[in-house]
């Protein structure tokens, strides 16, 4: 995979990822993306597919799968190069986990789980992962246990040669336990898939459980689009059972509120934000819209201009304002009392955002080739 800038006669154009390969699989590997993204699951957006390139010498060469640069995304070697990736490997695997149970439940079978073939994006002290190759990926309508579980099986056994790779570059420290991770995966996988799926049973007196088990998925991040609730011939015990659940309950909640498109986390921390704002204020009993409107032009919107410019590629504003957040709670807690949250912000930009190491976020582009057939090869 190579990432290039696409001439124009206008000059820079758009940031794409080049990926050789078979003319077949590059058009089947281009439909796959483009039905992902249809079914509004996180997948990088494809451009397009060049046939018949060739080299400076006129030779042939493969065709080319163009997909769109995803901003902000972090292929998972760059969080290990400076070999200090340790502490991100929970939030990885976490997010790796999500991904694949999304997918499950779009009946989409991946075929080749592993941390390369994923690009993660910061949401709010974690990471969002999209899946940028799906070469091996089918949809299976319904999708098997047996191959829901062979793609948890294979995703193990990359995750497990992945990160001894790293080790072996020491890029991850030798004491993390990756058999530890490994079981991690299927754990976390596992308890994922029963909190989305699982059928629950309680007495009739106990109807309140629906709403709290609508509540964990909330809390989780997806909403229960629909609900199985069979209760027994004598009426006294219930069977619910989530019959369809959908991802990006928060974001979806933000957006209505303020038009902010962020990760899920990003946007589950700002709703806190909205909620903290409002107590402060008084405002318990305005229109929620409104306050949000207002704590959008009075707090986000100023502080997200506080960001340098020479600094906005490295994060996006609303993982900064997250950071700040933090920061802030930092500040707060040395001092003694609640320390202003610009106040906060300022000392983040001076002190924290200017000594970010770059972290390739913005890719190794080349600028240089007068089109894409001349692009470096992977």
């Amino acid at each position: 995979m190579r990432i290039v800038q696409v001439p124009s006669k206008r000059g820079p154009g758009p940031i794409v990822a080049v990926k050789e390969t078979v003319e077949q699989m590059a058009f089947r590997e281009h439909r796959t993306l483009r039905d992902l993204q249809r079914a509004g699951l996180p997948a990088v957006v494809p451009q397009g597919v060049v046939t018949g390139r060739t080299d400076a010498d006129g030779e042939p060469l493969p065709a080319a799968l163009l997909t769109e640069h995803l901003r902000f995304s972090l292929p998972y070697r760059s969080l290990f190069a400076r070999g200090s990736g340790t502490d991100y490997v929970p939030s990885l695997v976490d997010a790796l986990v999500v991904l694949l149970a999304r997918l499950h439940l779009a009946d989409f079978y991946w075929g080749d789980v592993s941390l390369s073939n994923v690009l993660f994006r910061r949401a709010a002290g974690g990471f969002a992962a999209y899946l940028v190759d799906a070469e091996t990926g089918e949809w299976r309508s319904p999708l098997s246990d047996n191959l829901r579980a062979y793609d948890v099986e294979v995703g193990c056994q990359n995750v497990f040669a992945e990160l001894l790779d790293l080790q072996a570059a020491g890029s991850l420290s030798t004491d993390v336990d990756i058999r530890g991770v490994v079981r991690m995966v299927q754990e976390r996988y596992d308890a994922l898939w029963a909190e989305l799926t699982g059928t629950e049973e309680f007495s009739t007196d106990e109807m309140w459980r629906i709403e709290q088990r609508i509540d964990r998925l909330n809390e989780l991040g997806f909403d229960v689009e629909e609900l199985d609730i069979v209760t027994d011939y004598d009426g006294d015990r219930v069977q619910i059972q989530p019959r369809v659940v959908e991802a990006g309950h928060h974001c979806r909640e933000l957006r209505a509120l303020t038009g902010l498109n962020v990760e899920d986390a990003q946007a589950q921390r700002l709703l806190n934000d909205i909620a903290a704002f409002t107590a402060h204020h008084g405002l318990g009993g305005a229109d929620r819209s409104l306050v949000a409107h207002r704590w959008l032009t009075e707090v986000y919107e100023p502080l997200s201009a506080m960001i340098p410019a020479d600094s906005r590629g490295k994060r996006e504003p609303a993982e900064v304002f997250h950071e700040v957040l933090e920061h802030r709670w930092y500040l707060s807690e040395q001092a003694g009392h609640e320390v202003d949250i610009f106040l906060a912000a300022r000392d983040y930009v001076d002190h924290v955002l200017t000594r970010l190491d770059e972290e390739a976020v913005t890719p190794d582009v080349d600028t240089e080739t007068g089109s894409i057939e001349d692009a470096p090869r992977p």
